[in-house]
C-alpha cells in the first residue's frame, strides 16, 4: 500500500451519487490502472470485453496470490458456522471456473432459455399491473417500494416454486452482502458473513420445504438433479438457490429504478418513449449501457496478462469497470454520457459481461424491464420526480434506495 493519491477511490463521500467523472478520469488518465491497494482496474471497452472473454481469467479467489492452499479450516476468530456458509456461497456460478461452472451452469440456464422466459411474460405483466394500482393508489411512492423490487423478486419466486417468505428480511440480507469490500471494517465484514449465514440458513429451509411439496418449478428440478448423484452437492444446492433467490433479483431491481430515473432526468428522452414506444426493447439496452446495474466486476489473472503495454502479474485481482466501458467515448462516441433510447449500438454494453461467465439472466432482466417501464411510462401520462434520489452507498452494484414520483 502506497500513499498516493488513487484514481479511483470507492470511500470518497458522494462517489454512489454520480460515480461517472471518477470513472471518466480513470479510462482517460489510466485505462489499465494499478491500483494503490493492490488490484488493477481495466475502464475502456475494447479491453473490458477482452479480460471478460480471456480464458487465462478466473473467479475462483484461491487464485489470487498469497491465498491460502487449503481454506477449509475456518479463521480462529469466527464461529464455524459462519465460515462454513461462506465456503457455501463461494460454490455458485458467480464464484467456480470451468469445468464445476459448465457443469452448474448446464443445469440451472435450462429455466432461462428464451421459451421459458417468454412463458414468464404473463406473470410479469400481472405483477407489473399490480405494482401500477399500488402507484395509482398511492399517489407519491417509492418506486423500489411499489414496483422496482416487488415484480423481480416475485418472479424469482415464481420461478423458483418457494414458499411465501420475509422478502423484507432477505432484501435487508442481501444489501450487507453486496458492498464493496474496499468500504468495510472489520465489524462490517463480520456483519456481511453473518448475513451469509442468515441467508444459506434461509435457503436450507425452502429446499426442506420443497422436498415435502414438490412441483413442476425450477428448485424441484435441482432437487432431482441433486439426487441423481452427479449433478450438485448439497452445498452447490443451496449456493445456487442463494444466488437465484438471495442475489438474482437485485440487478434487475436496479435496472428498473435506475432506467425510470434516467427517463426522468432526461424528459426529452421520456417524450421520445412515448412517442415511439417500439424503442422500448433498445431503451432497456441504454439504461443497461447507460447506468449499469452491476458497476464493476472482479477477475483473478492465473499467468501473466500483458494489455496496452503492461503486464499484470499472474494472481491479481482485475477490476473491469464495466460502468467505465459502457462510456468510452472511443467505442460508443462523443456522446457516450449521454442517454440516446435510440442508440443503434446501445447492446454493445458489457453489463451483462461477456464469455462463459455472460448473465444467464439476461433475458428476464431485459423483459421484466421492458415490461415495468414501458408499463409506468404508459400509464401515467403526469409521471415525474417527486423529490431526490437515494442512493445506497454500493460501490460494485449500484442502486437507488428511495426513488420518490408523483403519477
Amino acid at each position: 500500500m502506497t500513499n498516493a493519491e488513487p484514481l479511483f477511490d470507492p470511500s470518497l463521500p458522494g462517489l454512489a451519487d454520480d460515480p461517472y467523472p471518477h470513472y471518466a478520469r480513470l479510462r482517460r488518465t489510466d485505462p489499465v490502472y494499478e491500483h494503490p491497494a493492490g488490484y488493477w482496474m481495466v475502464s475502456r471497452h475494447d479491453d473490458a470485453t477482452a479480460v471478460l472473454r480471456a480464458p487465462r481469467m478466473s473467479v475462483n479467489e484461491k487464485n489470487l496470490a498469497g491465498a491460502p492452499a487449503d481454506d477449509s479450516a475456518p479463521p480462529p476468530e469466527l464461529p464455524p458456522a459462519m465460515v462454513e456458509a461462506t465456503n457455501v456461497m463461494n460454490l455458485s456460478l458467480l464464484d467456480v471456473d470451468p469445468p464445476d461452472h459448465t457443469r452448474l451452469r448446464s443445469l440451472v440456464t435450462k429455466a432461462f432459455t428464451p421459451r421459458a422466459v417468454a412463458a414468464l411474460e404473463p406473470v410479469v405483466t400481472e405483477l407489473v399491473n399490480e405494482g401500477l394500482d399500488r402507484i395509482a393508489d398511492g399517489g407519491r411512492v417509492n418506486l423500489m417500494d411499489e414496483l422496482a423490487f416487488p415484480v423481480p423478486f416475485a418472479v424469482i419466486s415464481h420461478m423458483l416454486g418457494t414458499p411465501p417468505a420475509d422478502s423484507d428480511r432477505i432484501r435487508e440480507l442481501t444489501g450487507r452482502i453486496h458492498r464493496s469490500p474496499e468500504l468495510l471494517d472489520e465489524a462490517e465484514l463480520i456483519e456481511g458473513m453473518a448475513a451469509i449465514e442468515e441467508l444459506v440458513k434461509i435457503s436450507r429451509e425452502m429446499i426442506d420445504w420443497k422436498r415435502a411439496n414438490p412441483a413442476d418449478d425450477l428448485l424441484t428440478a435441482l432437487i432431482a438433479a441433486e439426487h441423481e448423484g452427479d449433478k450438485l452437492t448439497a452445498d452447490e444446492l443451496v449456493a445456487q438457490v442463494l444466488l437465484l433467490y438471495a442475489a438474482g433479483h437485485e440487478t434487475t431491481v436496479s435496472l428498473i429504478g435506475g432506467g425510470v430515473v434516467a427517463l426522468l432526468q432526461n424528459p426529452d428522452q421520456l417524450d421520445l418513449l412515448r412517442r415511439r414506444p417500439e424503442l422500448a426493447e433498445n431503451a432497456v439496452e441504454e439504461f443497461l449501457r447507460y447506468d449499469p446495474p452491476i458497476q464493476q466486476t472482479r477477475r483473478i489473472t492465473t499467468g501473466p496478462y500483458p494489455l496496452r503495454g503492461k503486464e499484470i502479474p499472474g494472481g491479481s485481482l482485475v477490476m473491469v469497470a464495466i460502468a467505465a466501458a459502457n462510456r468510452d467515448e472511443d467505442h460508443f462516441g462523443e456522446d457516450a454520457g449521454k442517454l440516446r433510447i435510440d442508440r443503434a449500438d446501445a447492446r454493445q454494453h458489457v453489463s451483462f459481461g461477456a464469455g462463459a461467465h455472460h448473465c444467464f439472466g439476461s433475458a428476464l432482466a431485459r423483459m421484466e424491464a421492458r415490461i415495468a417501464i414501458g408499463g409506468l411510462v404508459d400509464r401515467f401520462p403526469s409521471l415525474e420526480l417527486a423529490g431526490d434520489v437515494v442512493w445506497s452507498d454500493r460501490v460494485e452494484l449500484r442502486s437507488a434506495k428511495v426513488v420518490p414520483i408523483t403519477v
